[in-house]
């Protein structure tokens, strides 16, 4: 997946030669002449050599390199039309210290600025005189050269530059850490006892490939209740046994410290290293340099650990790949599983994508034949799976008439009680506030979609002749006067509810006695007790219970099912399985209660414990409406003359089609809108050349000095 570097559309002069920089004498330029025709066939290198050795030398010049004399250079400058390396001049006092992958001071644009000595060569394509390194920062090679390919590859692949790619892999240098000693390697441990992935067919074959050091891709449904810290242990284990490094990426700092537990059980804490943001400069580093210096073999961390720089890697893992927290948000925003795709694919290592649901990217790896499915078979599933109630069954309509419509219904009441009777906690789950306000038909609650682009439809606001506007879509910014909703034919519109609503306060008045704990933004708990409670959380914010749930409370579906988002019903069974696969098994008394109507796909989906059926429908529904990941989309986001400018300068593919703009954010006192978005989609075959024309367009504006900034993302997750 790897692309080769994009050549500059034009040459922009280099550097000005540094104040200090003493101008050629007639006489050296006379003695380099004669040196010059008297190589003869000489090559021009040699010829510069010989010149540079008989030209007499002023006092306090700086003299070249005698070996590998021009270095090239990455200068930290996030421009797109300066995404390439220039060459300087390797000064002799600099020619031990100046090696292939150190930090670098050199002057551009007549400034100082931090940059990575990427190579040195004899030659230089440049016609004029260089100017030499004013200093090397540091001889620690931070930037090898299989990083800066990872790196390059990445930007490419998202139409950025190679400048903001390294500020996201490497961290900020720490000089006290950095002069400490290299620790020891660790020793490879012993091989692991791999019995229970026997549970999953595939998996004994997808750990002998990790074991042989043979390429695997593989994409891992974990069962209901599994211990999947340990799981992964046991694959990072197999991989370091037999020499060979491994980067696990997880999402968040609760599921970080069960993993790095289990890895430093199995293979001792000297073996693997935490890496996260977090962490302070100087720890930050020091653990860092370890992954590089080789000392440590297994990493284990949250997205910052995605460009961890371990020595011959065998296994890349990264788990719940649906989680938002493995993108990025900084330029240009790359996606976990994307990057340890690419490192895969480079080294020729194992990938495995885990969890307990799968995205539609994951469905497509293995529809396209690149990855392996690791499921369990029907029956071990069922023993391990809890039972599922949806909310609106037949017979519990029959016993309770609002069972449809109430947000508590007596079955959510009766696997509490139960729960409570065996002695275990019920979790209760509830959406978080804040979601856009979309449009849903208002018989059947289907999403409303527009006509010409199956966008999503939403009310833009404000009235013209004193009548309100009618919905418009997110997307192109279409106007929908005719809505007719294509799973019923109803013409009404309706907006989706969301939002919990007191729902501790509630539970506490229902259950007088119970301990009610909460979970969320303003506190996240890690574990709970294995004792009756009634532990309130938001989605993604579970904590586990020690033995497990008696019962599991999945409020509010349509809040979640409702919101204006392609990911939307991926995101609620993601979900909902999280939450679900803390319950205990159905033969145990585990049961779950689901707040949507059965009939609906994402509800089957759960009901079944079948996420791989959910995400084949869902793919084969992106097939057909043109979306991700069947198609590669590009969001072009800033003020209405940039992003005109920006799509007036942008030649499409054959498959190109732009949608939009659509307004942003606030209206001016004219009721023009302040900032706008487009959307650009190819085929996806085409992906690699609207990532390039993209970058190519960012490089004119650059270089044009526009003044107004443009956000370019390419598949972003929030299409809405």
């Amino acid at each position: 997946m790897s692309s080769s570097e994009p050549a500059p559309l034009w040459d922009l002069p280099e550097p000005s030669r540094s104040a200090s920089e003493p101008k050629a004498s007639s006489s050296r330029a006379g003695a380099a002449k004669a040196a010059v025709a008297k190589s003869g066939a000489a090559s021009g290198a040699a010829a510069k050599k010989a010149a540079a050795k008989k030209a007499p030398s002023r006092k306090g010049a700086q003299q070249p390199a005698p070996e590998l004399p021009v270095a090239k250079i990455v200068v930290d400058i996030p421009l797109a039309h300066l995404d390439r390396t220039f060459d300087y001049q390797v000064p002799d006092k600099l020619h031990e210290a100046a090696v292939p992958g150190c930090r670098v001071r050199v002057r551009f644009a007549g400034q100082l600025v931090d940059g990575y000595l990427v190579e040195r060569t004899d030659t230089t394509e440049y016609e004029r005189k260089l100017a030499y390194l004013e200093r090397v920062t540091s001889s620690e090679p931070v930037l090898p050269p299989s990083l800066h390919a990872v790196c390059r590859s990445v930007a490419d692949r998202y139409g950025g530059t190679l400048s903001d790619v390294l500020r996201l892999a490497l961290p900020p240098r720490h000089a006290k850490a950095e002069a400490e000693p290299a620790s020891e390697p660790a020793p490879s441990p012993d091989v692991p006892d791999v019995s229970a992935w026997s549970r999953y067919q595939w998996g004994p074959a997808f750990l002998d490939a990790v074991a042989d050091g043979k390429p695997a891709n593989a994409v891992w449904q974990a069962l209901p209740g599994e211990d999947w810290p340990r799981r992964l242990a046991e694959a990072a284990a197999v991989a370091a046994s037999c020499g060979r490094g491994a980067v696990l990426v997880v999402p968040d700092h609760r599921d970080l410290t069960r993993v790095h537990e289990a890895c430093a059980a199995l293979m001792g804490e000297d073996a693997v290293v935490a890496l996260i943001a977090g962490l302070g400069p100087a720890e930050r580093y020091r653990r860092w340099l370890a992954v590089l210096r080789g000392g440590v073999r297994v990493v284990v961390g949250t997205r910052a650990a995605m460009f961890a720089p371990v020595a011959d890697p065998g296994l890349f893992v990264v788990w719940d790949d649906g989680d938002d927290l493995h993108l990025d948000p900084h330029a240009p925003y790359p996606h976990v599983r994307d990057v340890l795709m690419d490192r895969a694919h480079a080294t020729k290592s194992s990938l495995l994508v885990g969890g307990f649901a799968r995205t539609a990217e994951a469905q497509l790896l293995v529809e396209s034949g690149w990855a392996q499915a690791v499921l369990a078979d029907r029956a071990v599933l069922r023993a391990a799976a809890p039972r599922v109630t949806p909310v609106g069954e037949d017979f519990d309509v029959a016993r309770d008439e609002a069972a449809r419509v109430a947000r508590l219904p007596a079955v959510a009441f009766e696997a509490a009680r139960q729960a409570f009777a065996a002695g275990l906690p019920a979790l209760i789950q509830v959406p978080r506030r804040g979601y856009v306000p979309g449009l849903a038909c208002g018989n059947c609650r289907t999403p409303a979609h527009c006509r010409r682009c199956a966008g999503p439809l939403a009310l833009p606001g404000g009235s013209v002749d004193g009548a309100p506007k009618p919905p418009a879509c997110r997307w192109c910014g279409v106007p929908e006067t005719a809505f007719h909703c294509q799973a019923c034919g109803s013409v009404r519109l309706r907006a989706v509810i969301v939002g919990a609503k007191r729902t501790a306060e509630e539970l506490g008045r229902a259950f007088p006695g119970v301990p009610v704990r909460t979970s969320g933004a303003a506190e996240v708990l890690a574990t709970v007790p294995g004792r009756p409670a009634l532990v309130v959380c938001t989605p993604g914010a579970e904590p586990v219970a020690e033995g497990g749930y008696g019962a599991a409370l999945l409020l509010d579906g349509w809040a979640l099912l409702g919101r204006q988002d392609l990911r939307a019903a991926e995101e609620t069974l993601r979900r909902w399985m999280a939450a679900g696969a803390l319950v205990r098994p159905a033969a145990s008394g585990g049961r779950i209660v689901v707040g949507a109507e059965a009939g609906l796909s994402v509800v089957q989906a759960l009901v079944r414990w079948d996420p791989a059926w959910h995400a084949a429908l869902e793919l084969g529904q992106r097939r057909e409406l043109g979306f991700p990941p069947a198609m590669r989309m590009a969001s072009v986001e800033g003020t209405p003359d940039a992003v005109a400018s920006v799509l007036d300068d942008l030649p499409l593919p054959d498959t190109g089609e732009v949608l939009g703009p659509v307004p942003l954010g606030d209206f001016d006192a004219d009721g023009n809108a302040s900032r706008e978005r487009a959307l650009v989609r190819v085929a996806r075959p085409e992906g690699k050349t609207l990532a390039a024309l993209l970058h190519d367009a960012a490089a004119r504006r650059d270089a044009r000095k526009a003044a107004e900034p443009v956000r370019i993302q390419l598949d972003p997750l929030e299409l809405i």
